[in-house]
């Protein structure tokens, strides 16, 4: 079976806290390695997506609305169902992202935030910044 859990994939969370949010594979590791015995990924994903907008609302507000809070998490591939979306992530911001410790984790939370707000500003990719409904 050839490997389809490829870096850029867009994929939805099964399991634990951010159950049922969209995500995009960062990082794929299919070999075990000694703190993990099973294939595993770091996914960026939307914690809080951005809320709707109108012509009524203050700037202030409409920036406030359409913020984009992220999540960084490393998930096993059984908690992962990949969808048939890709998102482009430049190969500069994936090899920024690091959450081995606490700091890093928290850079890397600032990059995947710009990232992602560059994204939805631009109207790139409206699907996943939209809820799952279902």
């Amino acid at each position: 079976m050839g490997k389809f859990l490829k870096t850029g994939k867009v994929c939805l969370l099964l399991q634990g806290r951010f159950a049922g949010r969209k995500a995009v594979i960062v990082q794929n590791t299919d070999s075990k390695s000694k703190t993990r015995a099973y294939g595993h990924s770091l996914v960026a994903g939307i914690d809080k997506y951005p809320l709707k907008i109108n012509k009524s609302m203050n700037k202030k507000r409409m920036a406030f609305r359409s913020r984009v809070r992220p999540f960084l998490k490393i998930v096993n591939h059984n908690h992962l169902m990949p969808t048939r979306y890709n998102l482009d992530l430049p190969q500069t911001d994936r090899k920024a992202i690091d959450v081995s410790e606490a700091a890093k984790k928290a850079e890397s939370k600032k990059i995947v935030r710009k990232l992602f707000q560059q994204r939805y500003t631009a109207g790139k990719n409206k699907w996943f910044f939209q809820k799952l409904r279902f």
